[in-house]
């Protein structure tokens, strides 16, 4: 791990923000030592059958940020969430801050781009983000340093990120009881997946590690944070020094018996917008497509 600037001695303030619609966590994480915070994997609420948006799950966000006189420095998407929609935008234009996402968006904006039939408008080039991360990037909130690490194979651009002594995984681990992320979307691979884990695994065991989604396996309460030596040694799909065969197996047979998540469509066409909708028509009005026979 020489190639990461780990440090375990920064120890950040991680308030987490359950979203029971998509059983999707998000965090606003504080440097002790000052004001500055960021905001990880927000959501905005959607009420997909009657095509009404709605901010409660942000605005709950942004009433802590403001009740405890914060300042938003990043907005943070660890991929390009397929379960649920961003409000970073949103947040953004309440708060300020930067919205960041791993490089490789590129290229999830070129596949859907063409599933969903975009014009030549939409740009694939990532600039609708502020800050394009590629692996062992760093940055900072407030005095804490903070540094992105490469996970892909749930998506190509899934992006680890590591503040102090507190890494945010996204999707590619859940609880020790939940394993892992699928991996059979548009440019996933169960192989670079398991690579991925391995090197979020390789961090300290005593690494905080806080997820992206737990569905509360066997009927446990919902759970979100762990620790990597916890995974190491009791991750389903992982732990206890499972091969990459096995993983690759593994992931391999349970993801041809999954449904598609329920907010993929809607999801897919704003995440690649950095959580924008579609622009809108002449008459001030936003649509989404619905693609026949295309995922």
């Amino acid at each position: 791990m020489s190639a990461y600037p780990v440090d375990l001695s920064v120890k950040p303030e991680v308030k987490a923000f359950f979203d029971p619609a998509t059983n999707t966590i998000s965090y606003v994480v504080k440097d002790p030592n000052s004001k500055s915070c960021a905001v990880v994997d927000s959501v905005m609420d959607i009420d997909y059958a009657a095509g009404r948006i709605s901010f409660e799950h942000a605005d709950e966000i942004i009433s802590h940020i403001r009740d405890n006189g914060l300042k938003l420095e990043w907005l943070i998407e660890t991929h390009v969430h397929a379960d649920h929609l961003s409000a970073a935008p949103y947040i953004q234009e309440k708060l300020g801050g930067k919205i960041g996402i791993g490089r490789n968006i590129t290229i999830v904006q070129d596949t859907f781009g063409k599933v969903f039939n975009e014009g030549t408008e939409f740009q694939r080039d990532g600039s609708q983000f502020d800050r394009l991360f590629e692996d062992g990037d760093a940055y900072e909130i407030g005095s804490m340093k903070a540094f992105a690490m490469h996970t892909p194979g749930h998506t190509p651009a899934c992006m680890t990120h590591v503040v102090g002594d507190a890494a945010f995984v996204g999707d590619t681990l859940f609880m020790p009881d939940g394993g892992s992320a699928r991996a059979d979307f548009p440019g996933g691979d169960a192989g670079t997946l398991y690579d991925s884990i391995q090197k979020v695994l390789a961090l300290p065991g005593e690494t905080r590690l806080f997820m992206c989604h737990d569905y509360g396996p066997n009927g446990r309460d919902i759970q979100w944070e762990t620790t990597v030596a916890e995974e190491k040694a009791h991750n389903i799909h992982v732990g206890g020094g499972k091969s990459r065969e096995e993983f690759v197996a593994m992931r391999e047979a349970r993801d041809a018996t999954l449904d598609m998540p329920k907010l993929i469509i809607p999801s897919l066409q704003v995440n690649m917008r950095a959580g924008r909708l579609p622009p809108a028509d002449e008459q001030g009005q936003s649509f989404l497509k619905v693609p026949v026979n295309k995922l």
